[in-house]
């Protein structure tokens, strides 16, 4: 490979070498023979003009159509302007002053030739401004350089800048092809024979100078298996090299914490949570690191429409109003806190029908708590029940319990006796009042007592109430079942039902016998829905009509096993709000299992710490002693964990909660901190660029449990294209107003503080520069800087949203003065908050309906989408307006649409991906650096990926070390440069 890492300095030239380096990042011959045309232009076929792209560098070849100068400044300005056409569209070159006389030359109507430049508008149609230019058809210099470049049919189209044309990036490979044949061929004959594939060589000089688009297609094909290829081996040799690490195997105890855990579920898991956790404990039992990815872990499925209810102290409310910290009843009468609501976006909704008349929606992934005749409860998804719902007499199959009757108080006064309004209501008609639908047990028998006595009529075992209303016979109904009990409705005429209504016995617990049957399962149709954790042991809430659902949490389940084996778990979460949240969820979900070495802990159980940066010095040092020792069996907690003072006893996994967020060197160094390597167990909801680039290249072994959401609740998107149409941002001010006087609030997200003490890069520009610059009618501005938090703020606050409560929220702000705002915010004292993306997790405000942000493009698809998810979390519909002042045609624009168009967080990934490739996936950034992959594309090429996975795991399996392959070991250690080469070992 010696002539492919010559300097290309040595070959072009200084000036030449310093332009690919500093700008294409092409340092050797190597670099620059792996540098592909992105395109190729036919000789005598004209680029379509009508699809330029704007404010984007570009390469056209076209036909001068028209040249003429005029003058400007009363004469003392010229102005040459060139219109070229293609027959699709027309576009105009302008060159000033001095720079017209070669140009005025050159470009003669009906010349052909080569431009570039970027395109850009003025007086509404497109233009270059002092392009640079080729041409391709100059009879007088046929047998120049020049022309020779481009004397093939097919002409090369290359990934180009502004201080370098692609033409002469041509001249530039010309000079270094002949290098091609000192190609050293990564792939071994047998494959590239099998794959019918042709050798290296010959693929680098038909990629860059073919004779047939089918030579193209042939070069393409190679050159994407040489990058699928290597970098497969080096994931197989990493993949090959983990088994060989030594790892304390964590093999599952009887009677330890984990069964003591699980024997508090009154059910089983699904089939999906069996099947993932048979996964990780099979992976914890070897005696190598496990180094898996579950997708879904949290809010994965088990969703509900918005309209749905869940049962509070107070009374039903709808489910799109579930905020954190909001208490709910569980099955057994007990309350319970919710420490996680998840919108979900749209999905397809089924309504389960009981056999009591009553029905519940849902979504496919939800979970019921079911029976069926000799066997225990189960836990199954509404899928599994409409796979399995009936008998084969068509009798159903499964049945839910009720929930156990609670006390209700919504705090409205109840000035009648219960029992003389059930009479009066039997008598007379009407609804029951909500304050007596919301009251303690004994008002609602009482109030049920009385509609049966003045209504009831004896029938078989139980009562019935005669031709009720409709009205009044849906109330009976919902009383009946408050109390546990199981009403029928039966309609006789004019809209009147009989209610069949049977109690349980008075020493019954409410769940003695009373079941509903599952006797149906209708499509209803996509709806919002959203799902919710509850904080206790049940994992479970009361929805609709008194039915019990259920939620519960796999990861918790592996930390338990891996305690169990005498080890200790850690899991790290991006935000103190998160970690938090998580220690909350854990420890009420284990209930005495978390409370060892406490009064009324169990034996069996164990201590779940914190450890945060803002912890209190004696809570902190308490938890590194429980760490050190090894009290502590879980620890959850942020960037704490990694610091050095912090020493576990016995480290035997690690779970990474959000994995994106965290660098390498950072998981790195939380796994540094076990006795041998412990295990990895990383956590993703939603899966963004990187994630999805390690996941289709194998980089992990995946679980996937259930589903991943669909994206975020109804939020209505639209783009703003503040310059183009600057009404359109007026109207978007309006509707923040709409919103704030219908009782909502809303955020405004900048990109930047405004604060900052040196100017931004564009302000630094010499005035010198700026003159020269704005010498013609043409040049535009200066690109200005992205905008402030306090700088818009102020203008809102004096212009359009003038008389609003509006504050500011950002990070360099003191804690409890951000603390004294979001609680301000929550509390409904703000309307308008503008803020950084400091708001982008852990904010959890359901009133708030509107978002608008600022600058949108200069935000990335993943970070848009996170943004977005703070509104439309309650009842009420979202609004999120993307404004921008990039051109229609922009790539930016392209971006904003996508992340309008679809709600699906995803979709929204691989569109992501798709725009800013892939970015360095050997390397520690996650996007905006050049791609180790030139050819391939993660998207489009997942099928040359998973064929090459297959062949790199059969080449490593029989030959570990490469002796036997050579050349592709020097293409190894081409691709695994020192930085690359610790990533793989550190994962």
């Amino acid at each position: 490979m010696a002539a492919l890492d010559e300097p290309l300095k040595k070959i072009l030239g200084g000036s030449t070498a310093k332009v690919l380096a500093e700008h294409l990042d092409l340092h050797t011959v190597g670099d620059l023979l792996h540098h592909y045309p992105r395109r190729y232009a036919e000789r005598g076929e004209l680029t379509r003009l009508a699809d330029l792209p704007l404010d984007e560098h570009v390469t056209v070849v076209a036909q001068v159509a028209d040249a003429r100068v005029h003058t400007f400044n009363g004469g003392r300005g010229q102005r040459l302007e060139v219109t070229l056409t293609d027959g699709s569209g027309r576009l105009r070159l302008v060159f000033f002053g001095r720079g017209i006389h070669k140009p005025h030359k050159d470009l003669l109507p009906g010349r052909r030739a080569m431009f570039a430049g970027k395109v850009s508008v003025f007086n509404h149609k497109l233009q270059l401004a002092h392009p640079e230019y080729e041409l391709l058809d100059k009879d007088d210099d046929a047998g120049t350089d020049a022309v020779s470049a481009f004397a093939q049919q097919l002409l090369p189209i290359y990934p180009a800048c502004q201080q370098m044309a692609s033409w002469k990036i041509a001249k530039a490979v010309d000079a270094v092809l002949p290098s091609a044949q000192d190609a050293v061929d990564p792939l071994p004959d047998a494959l590239r024979d099998g794959r019918a594939l042709i050798p290296l060589t010959e693929a680098l000089l038909k990629i860059h100078r073919p004779a047939t688009k089918a030579e193209i297609a042939d070069a393409r094909a190679r050159l994407k298996w040489d990058e699928a290829f290597v970098l497969q081996v080096a994931l197989a040799r990493r993949r090959l090299a983990e088994t060989q690490l030594p790892a304390v195997p964590r093999t599952l105890t009887e009677g330890g914490l984990l069964d003591a855990f699980d024997a508090k579920l009154p059910f089983t898991l699904t089939e999906g949570q069996q099947q993932v956790s048979r996964e990780i404990f099979d992976d914890l039992a070897t005696n190598h690191p496990m180094h898996r990815l579950l997708q879904g872990e949290v809010g994965s499925g088990k969703a509900q429409p918005l309209d749905a209810l869940v049962l509070t102290p107070r009374g039903f409310r709808p489910m799109g109003e579930m905020t954190v910290g909001a208490e709910v009843v569980v099955p057994s009468g007990e309350l319970a806190v919710v420490d996680g609501v998840f919108p979900q976006g749209e999905r397809e909704v089924w309504r389960l029908v009981l056999s009591d008349g009553s029905a519940v929606e849902c979504d496919d992934e939800h979970l019921w708590i079911v029976g069926s005749r000799g066997t225990a409860e189960r836990v199954l998804t509404t899928r599994e029940l409409r796979a399995d719902l009936l008998h084969a007499d068509g009798r159903p199959k499964w049945s839910i319990p009720p929930a156990t009757p609670v006390d209700l108080d919504g705090g409205e006064d109840r000035p009648l006796d219960p029992y003389a309004l059930g009479r009066s209501l039997a008598e007379r008609g009407g609804r029951v009042p909500d304050a007596y639908r919301n009251a303690p047990l004994k008002d609602r028998h009482a109030l049920v007592q009385g509609l049966m006595d003045a209504g009831g009529r004896p029938a078989g075992a139980g009562t019935v109430f005669r031709g009720a209303p409709g009205p009044l016979a849906e109330d009976l109904a919902w009383l009946v079942r408050s109390l546990g009990g199981c009403p029928v409705l039966a309609p006789v005429r004019d809209g009147a039902r009989d209610v069949h209504v049977a109690l349980p016995d008075a020493a019954s617990d409410g769940r003695g016998g009373l079941r509903r049957a599952v006797e149906a399962i209708e499509y209803v149709g996509r709806k919002p829905v959203q799902c919710i954790s509850v904080a206790h042991p049940d994992h479970a809430y009361v929805t609709d009509h008194f039915t019990v659902t259920h939620n519960t949490m796999v990861a918790l389940r592996a930390m338990l096993g891996v305690v169990d084996s005498g080890g200790q778990a850690a899991m790290l979460a991006p935000t103190e709000v998160l970690a938090q949240q998580h220690h909350r969820s854990i420890t009420e979900m284990m209930g005495e299992l978390a409370e060892k070495g406490m009064l009324g802990g169990a034996e069996q159980g164990t201590k779940v710490v914190l450890l945060t940066g803002s912890m209190g010095a004696a809570a902190r040092r308490q938890a590194l002693l429980d760490l050190v020792t090894g009290e502590a069996g879980i620890v959850i907690g942020t960037h704490a964990l990694i610091e050095d003072k912090v020493q576990f006893h016995d480290l035997g996994l690690v779970v990474v909660d959000e994995q994106h967020r965290f660098g390498v060197e950072q998981r790195d160094a939380l796994r540094g901190k076990g006795k041998q390597p412990p295990h990895l167990l990383v956590m993703t909801a939603t899966p963004i660029p990187r994630t999805v680039a390690m996941t289709v290249f194998g980089d992990l072994e995946t679980s996937v449990l259930d589903q991943l959401p669909a994206g975020r609740s109804p939020i209505a998107s639209h783009v703003v294209p503040a310059k183009d149409k600057p009404h359109f941002l007026a109207r978007a001010w309006e509707r923040v107003r709409e919103e704030v006087t219908a009782g909502h609030q809303g955020y405004v997200v900048c990109p930047r503080i405004g604060d900052e003490e040196d100017p931004p890069k564009a302000a630094k520009k010499g005035a010198k520069e700026t003159a020269a610059k704005e010498s013609s009618p043409e040049d535009v501005e200066e690109k200005r800087p992205p905008l402030a938090v306090l700088d818009v703020a102020e203008q809102l606050a004096k212009g359009p949203l003038e008389g609003l409560a509006v504050a500011v929220l950002h990070g360099r702000m003191a804690p409890d003065d951000k603390d004294e705002v979001m609680r301000k915010f929550a509390a409904g004292r703000l309307d308008v908050l503008v803020a950084t993306t400091v708001i982008e997790v852990g904010v959890n405000v359901p009133n708030a309906t509107a978002m608008v942000i600022m600058d949108a493009d200069r935000f990335g698809v993943s970070q848009l989408h996170q943004l977005r998810g703070r509104v439309g979390r309650g009842s009420a519909p979202g609004l999120c307006l993307l404004v921008s002042e990039m051109p229609e045609a922009s790539p930016a624009r392209a971006r904003l649409a996508a992340v309008a168009g679809t709600l699906d967080g995803f979709e929204l990934s691989r569109i992501d991906l798709e725009q800013r490739r892939e970015g360095d996936v050997l390397g520690q950034a996650q996007s905006g650096v050049r791609s180790s992959l030139r050819m391939l594309a993660v998207i489009e090429d997942e099928e040359v990926i998973a064929a090459a996975r297959e062949e790199a795991t059969a080449v490593v399996t029989a030959d570990p070390e490469l002796a036997g392959y050579p050349e592709l070991r020097t293409a190894l250690s081409a691709l695994l440069d020192d930085e690359r080469e610790q990533y793989l070992d550190k994962g």
